[in-house]
């Protein structure tokens, strides 16, 4: 039988949705500088940690996320490099990165509003919230993300509960005037950490990786 030890954290952040949710949240002027919503994953994963009631240590965060293109953005892409190698610059720190699908004929020729778009990043979240869960990595899963998509991992993950499989928790961000929408699973009381402009203060990363 299990004795009652300090629980193993690991934190998955869907980073661009986090990123899109903090600026939804915090600022309110129509285009805010390109390093608003920034946070540093490890601060953020060390903050649900810290604010818990319960005995608990961060073991990992796991961060997914899209690069651009080293040919079609190599500006972004060097942008991008840069910023990873700041967050993994902690070995508790791990990144998950596909390169991004752009539109055909981009960027000059093709349709008006169309964007380079993540791809499989949703599904590899998702297989290793599994797996780990699984491989007993963890104790306690955060997955930081609005993207129904990761619902189905969320209900595997929490239907291990009742035979010894980890605890599965959600957080999202709750500004003065909205609340992120959160994730949660039919028949599952699924906590959420909430966090609001004070805690957003704590893990923003304000540095501008598109300089040298």
């Amino acid at each position: 039988m299990r004795g009652k030890v300090t629980d193993r954290v690991i934190l998955f952040i869907d980073y661009q949705n986090v990123y899109k949710g903090a600026r939804s949240c915090f600022y309110s002027q129509l285009h805010p500088p390109h390093t608003a919503g920034q946070v540093s994953p490890l601060a953020l994963g060390q903050h649900l940690v810290r604010s818990s009631p319960y005995d608990r240590e961060l073991a990992q965060v796991r961060v997914y996320r899209g690069r651009p293109d080293s040919t079609k953005d190599p500006k972004g892409y060097g942008a991008c490099t840069r910023q990873v190698a700041a967050w993994e610059r902690s070995d508790r720190v791990v990144t998950a990165l596909r390169t991004l699908r752009y539109p055909y004929g981009w960027p000059e020729r093709c349709a008006p509003g169309e964007k380079p778009q993540e791809k499989g990043i949703d599904v590899a979240l998702a297989v290793d919230f599994v797996r780990l869960a699984i491989e007993k990595e963890y104790d306690v899963g955060i997955l930081m993300s609005t993207d129904t998509d990761l619902k189905p991992a969320l209900e595997v993950v929490a239907s291990l509960r009742s035979s010894g499989g980890p605890r599965v928790e959600v957080a999202a961000w709750s500004g003065d005037n909205m609340h992120n929408r959160r994730l949660s699973i039919s028949g599952t009381n699924l906590w959420c950490h909430w966090l609001n402009a004070e805690s957003y203060d704590q893990v923003k990363d304000p540095t501008n990786y598109t300089l040298d």
